[in-house]
């Protein structure tokens, strides 16, 4: 299926057939979000993947009890990191010197960047800075998902410190962000299973200069 062929399929999935996705294609969605775009290359999140069927089960009240969480295969939380300091630039700049076969010293100045950079932020915005950084792993499973012709539902209406206390994620220095169900539609049951794409016509969306 061609890219915009499969973006025109995609839509958010209301109900959910409780069909497992198979293996690959779940690696498949969860390896393109891990290569998203991220500034400075730091991915200052996690992601929570979470399959089990009981701890979907003790997550759906938190989720307004939306049917996906349940009925769908898997439900991904894009948890950012509470705290960015020299700490978490510094395994960075490890992972890079690792992988490039470079000496981490060489990456000095880039480190200093970074940790000026978020020195100037205040923790409100530093907050804002990480949580923004999910959006776009998220954008990625969307796209992703849809390539592989897996269903799949964007989710920021959810009680954050509810998923938090179920998934541990404070202990781990993490707080949810947006979520992502995974699955397959129900297309008996869910009234947007015909319903034809609406989005903004491209000559109103679109400014070119």
């Amino acid at each position: 299926m061609k890219l915009l062929d499969a973006l025109e399929w995609r839509y958010a999935v209301k109900k959910m057939n409780g069909s497992k996705i198979p293996a690959d294609k779940l690696n498949t969605i969860i390896e393109a979000t891990r290569l998203a775009p991220s500034a400075f290359g730091l991915t200052p999140y996690s992601i929570i993947v979470i399959e089990d069927e009981e701890t979907r089960k003790k997550l759906q009240p938190a989720f307004y009890n939306q049917s996906q969480i349940v009925d769908g295969s898997a439900v991904i939380v894009f948890a950012a990191w509470n705290n960015v300091s020299e700490k978490e630039v510094a395994e960075y700049m490890q992972d890079i010197a690792e992988q490039r076969g470079v000496p981490v010293e060489s990456l000095n100045e880039f480190a200093g960047y970074i940790n000026g950079s978020l020195k100037n932020l205040t923790a409100d915005q530093a907050k804002i800075w990480a949580d923004k950084q999910t959006y776009i792993a998220l954008g990625f499973g969307l796209v992703a998902a849809a390539a592989e012709q897996i269903d799949a539902t964007p989710m920021e209406g959810f009680v954050p410190a509810s998923v938090d206390e179920v998934l541990g994620l404070s202990a781990l220095g993490l707080h949810s962000v947006v979520a992502l169900t995974l699955g397959y539609r129900d297309a008996a049951n869910d009234y947007l299973v015909n319903a034809k794409k609406v989005r903004r016509a491209h000559h109103k969306l679109v400014i070119k200069k």
